[in-house]
C-alpha cells in the first residue's frame, strides 16, 4: 500500500481584530476536498462573543463557501492570496 503524503499546515494565525478573534487556518492537501477543485482546506473565522460574525472555508460536501453572520453563500476560489484579501475586506465590512 502506497502512502499519501499528509497535509501541510501553509498558515496559522490568531489575532485580536474588533472586539473579537480572527483566527486563520490553511493547509495544502495531495489532492483536493470534493467538491473543491484545488488543492488546499482552510478554515477563516472572525468570532465575537461566541458568534461567527464572518466565515471562509470549504467544508466535504460542500465546496468553497463563506458565512457573513447568518447568511452562507457560495464563495469562488482563485488563489491563497486572493482568499485572505477577500476574508480580510469582509471582516473590515461587517466587524462593527
Amino acid at each position: 500500500m502506497r502512502h499519501m503524503p499528509e497535509a501541510t499546515l501553509i498558515l496559522k494565525t490568531k489575532t485580536i481584530h474588533a472586539g473579537g478573534v480572527v483566527e486563520m487556518v490553511i493547509w495544502a492537501l495531495p489532492k483536493s476536498v470534493p467538491p473543491s477543485s484545488h488543492k488546499f482546506k482552510y478554515r477563516l473565522v472572525l468570532v465575537r462573543d461566541g458568534r461567527r460574525i464572518v466565515g471562509y472555508d470549504n467544508e466535504r460536501g460542500k465546496g468553497d463557501h463563506k458565512h457573513v453572520r447568518e447568511t452562507q453563500m457560495t464563495y469562488q476560489f482563485k488563489d491563497i492570496d486572493t482568499l485572505i484579501a477577500d476574508f480580510v475586506a469582509d471582516v473590515e465590512k461587517h466587524s462593527s
